[in-house]
């Protein structure tokens, strides 16, 4: 459940930059490239802030 709020968090955050760049009229290709990329590192950050740490064994 942590892990699905962190996405739609980063999700809004990724939709803010998008609408930010499209306002300054930044090129379509480029606002892409820069939201996979923060698509990217919101999955990665979410997954190592929302993991379960493995049991001693």
């Amino acid at each position: 459940m942590n892990f699905g709020l962190y996405l739609v968090g980063f999700f809004v955050f990724i939709g803010g930059v998008a609408w930010g760049l499209t306002v300054m009229g930044v090129a379509a290709t480029y606002i892409i490239i820069a939201c996979l990329v923060l698509l990217g590192i919101g999955i990665m950050t979410g997954v190592t802030r929302t993991r379960m740490k493995d049991p001693p064994s």
